[in-house]
């Protein structure tokens, strides 16, 4: 039995709270593809559900990201240190991202009636949801290659650019970009008040369901010989077949509950799968931070920092998941 470190903690930390960014501020971002995709007679209703939807809890969503760079940071700084110079080409266009996405969404939502600067909005709204999720994953998959890698003497485009536009990395990219849009579907059939609404939800959940089947398989295929490490993990271990019976369980399940137009079993499930989906990364990787050359307890702070660390977040959770429960009390509470 391994033994459990006050570092290994902090990284179960750490994917707790990257799982519950995925779920919460990824549905987020999926809510912005399906924006900037809205056709038809109904558009201008699906976009209105996308912003009632998201808008009173998008920002406080952020909170888990931040919580993960702010562990890092302080628990892991020789990770920190190098993912931040190697990657920061990728990190950049995700922090930008993000902040054109929450400006151009108030804009949008509070700047006036001008219709053409409200069209304009919404459109860096709906790009920059569909870009920062792409740019994520490619920066995960750049992770799970081994390939970050502070650069010696190799050119700016060999070292700074290069690793993180691959196939594998780029399939990463489509594959967060799909389940996040599956996400947003699934949880909009749950939104919706009007029938057609939520059929035309119900269909593009279906639809991108398909999506995030092909993504993960061609994902898995390309894992093989770009990111081994990880595709041993996710094939050869023996904690691979629970992980995977439990996805392809949640996920028939899913689609399933859509076909049969039953919405909450249908989110309880596409948030099983998507979950399962980063633990199984997790699981894959441990106990590598950042393969193939640095573990999670090489990188790791000193004891006392990790323990502090600890106590302050069992203190930050006392106020931080009542406050988060108390939240989506008030403005959730009239759905499913």
């Amino acid at each position: 039995m391994p033994t459990w470190t006050a570092a290994d903690v902090v990284a179960g930390a750490m994917a707790l709270a990257l799982n519950a960014y995925v779920i919460l501020a990824g549905a987020d971002f999926g809510g912005g593809v399906w924006d900037l995709l809205a056709r038809g007679p109904r558009s201008g209703r699906q976009r209105h559900l996308v912003a009632h939807a998201i808008g009173p809890v998008w920002e406080a969503n952020h909170v888990w990201l931040i919580l993960v760079v702010v562990l890092l940071f302080t628990c892991f700084p020789p990770a920190f240190a190098r993912l931040t110079i190697a990657l920061h080409l990728p990190l950049t266009l995700i922090l930008v991202g993000i902040v054109l996405r929450g400006s151009a969404f108030t804009f949008r939502s509070y700047g006036g009636d001008d219709e053409p600067a409200q069209r304009r909005w919404g459109r860096v709204f709906a790009i920059a949801s569909l870009v920062t999720p792409l740019v994520l994953g490619m920066a995960v998959g750049t992770i799970a290659a081994g390939r970050v890698e502070v650069p010696g003497g190799a050119g700016f485009v060999a070292g700074y650019v290069r690793p993180w536009l691959t196939p594998f990395a780029a399939s990463v990219g489509g594959f967060t970009l799909a389940l996040f849009a599956f996400e947003a579907a699934v949880y909009l059939t749950l939104e919706a008040r009007e029938e057609d609404l939520r059929e035309d939800f119900r269909r593009r959940a279906l639809g991108s369901g398909a999506a995030v089947f092909v993504t993960a398989m061609t994902t898995l295929a390309l894992a093989w010989r770009d990111a081994p490490l990880v595709w041993s993990g996710l094939v050869a271990s023996p904690r691979a077949l629970p992980v995977h019976l439990l996805t392809g369980l949640s996920a028939i399940t899913a689609l399933w509950a859509l076909w049969q137009r039953r919405y909450v079993l249908a989110r309880v499930a596409a948030i099983v799968q998507v979950s399962c989906i980063l633990w199984g990364w997790v699981a894959a990787q441990y106990p590598w931070i950042l393969p193939p050359g640095l573990k999670i307890r090489d990188a790791a702070a000193p004891a006392v920092t990790l323990h502090l660390t600890l106590g302050a977040l069992g203190l930050g959770a006392l106020v931080l998941f009542p406050s988060l429960a108390y939240l989506f009390r008030v403005f959730k509470k009239a759905e499913a």
